[in-house]
């Protein structure tokens, strides 16, 4: 893509992996936090002062904001993977580890409900490493 007047791209494509959708206009997109401003607030961030706006803007880590369709972003909303998981079952392996890293980037707490989901799609993701630096 290049840049132009008001910073507005033009030309190239991304690849939203939640939707396994290629995207050639950049108003097709959303920034997604991989964990939900709400569901980070509900898991410890509440507790932070000046990390908050560190925590919505981390460009720290490749899985903290993540490109994909608006579509798949506006149906993710604020849920964890109890509750919503990317429509392309292929990808819930990467999405599990890039969620649980960025949880323990922040030091994110996790509910028993979220636990068990996570436990219970982990077990199918043999080869999936979670790698994380920590953000705090």
């Amino acid at each position: 893509p290049t840049v132009g007047a008001g910073c507005r791209l033009t030309g190239g494509s991304w690849f939203s992996y939640y939707d396994a959708t290629a995207v050639t206009s950049a108003s097709s997109l959303d920034i997604d936090h991989m964990v939900p401003l709400a569901e980070a607030w509900d898991s410890g961030a509440s507790d932070w002062t000046s990390q908050r706006e560190a925590y919505a803007n981390d460009q720290g880590a490749e899985a903290s904001l993540v490109a994909v369709t608006a579509r798949s972003n506006r149906s993710k909303t604020d849920q964890d993977p109890a509750q919503w998981m990317p429509p392309v079952a292929e990808v819930h392996c990467r999405y599990v580890g890039e969620w649980v890293g960025t949880k323990l980037r922040w030091g994110l707490a996790v509910d028993d409900i979220e636990l068990a989901a996570l436990k219970g799609a982990a077990a199918s993701c043999p080869e999936v490493t979670v790698t994380y630096d920590p953000a705090l």
